[in-house]
């Protein structure tokens, strides 16, 4: 489906360069309906990629740039971390010799699964400000100092934060996490009253279980498709295009009249809550 209002316009997507991930079809999906896009990424070692990652030479940031202009679109991949209020800067400034203007920012980058999925008692405290640090201080960052510049610019645009479900259904270990996509909701529907004046829309997207590699640690066995059985009544784990397609929408003229939505997008999980 092609939509219309993104031709010319550019977007930044954060956490971009894995190569199953929800920020890599984000990014080519905005290419495909005529944006040019920032991407940026951690700078991740490659002995650290994934096996299929490994298998086919992928490049991080800079492949998913290919894939970019292989749509037809400028790419600009840069290493950038958002949990960092002087690189954010840096990232707009960065943008504007670029491009000169920016229409839409992509809140993706997220703090990776790990050890903080413990109950909040064994919970370490420096893994409860890294993940805060990153999911929502560094959307806090990215939404201010690119939201200045959107009012600036004086032609609206738009701010797409990716949360998550968790950030609903607040299940036990998970209290870093869900506390970061929770606030990350609240953050969103505090700032789309503050600048919709603008003709600026800031809306959140909050995935269900998404076939990624960030979730590769639960493997794709017996534990997975339990998972997937018992609580996605659509009996499929989402896709990062099921999330980029919503994410285009959101952008579009198609989708001007809303903000400060957050938008489930997992398959009917939240219907049995």
């Amino acid at each position: 489906m092609q939509l219309s209002g993104l031709e010319g316009k550019v977007a930044v997507v954060t956490g971009a360069g894995r190569m199953r991930s929800i920020g890599r079809p984000i990014a080519v999906e905005l290419a495909r309906q005529g944006c040019d896009v920032v991407l940026t990424g951690t700078g991740r070692a490659p002995e650290h990629y994934p096996d299929d990652e490994k298998a086919v030479g992928w490049r991080d940031i800079e492949s998913v740039a290919d894939e970019v202009r292989a749509e037809g679109r400028s790419a600009l991949p840069l290493v950038s971390d958002v949990a960092d209020y002087g690189a954010v800067e840096d990232l707009l400034d960065t943008t504007l010799a670029e491009f000169g203007r920016v229409d839409f920012v992509i809140n993706n980058a997220g703090a990776a699964r790990g050890s903080d999925r413990v109950p909040v008692i064994d919970l370490d405290p420096d893994l409860w400000r890294l993940v805060l640090d990153v999911n929502l201080n560094g959307v806090f960052y990215m939404s201010q100092v690119f939201g200045r510049k959107l009012i600036e610019q004086g032609e609206g645009g738009a701010i797409i934060n990716i949360s998550s479900i968790a950030g609903k259904m607040l299940g036990p270990n998970t209290a870093a996490y869900a506390s970061s996509k929770a606030g990350l909701q609240a953050l969103t529907a505090c700032m789309a009253q503050e600048i919709g004046q603008h003709g600026i829309r800031v809306n959140a997207i909050c995935p269900g279980i998404i076939d990624t590699s960030r979730m590769d640690d639960m493997g794709r066995g017996e534990f997975w498709q339990r998972a997937i059985d018992t609580r996605i009544p659509m009996g499929r784990a989402g896709e990062g295009e099921d999330i980029a397609f919503i994410t285009a929408f959101l952008c579009a003229r198609e989708g001007e009249w809303i903000t400060g939505q957050s938008y489930n997008v997992d398959g009917g999980t939240c219907v049995q809550h």
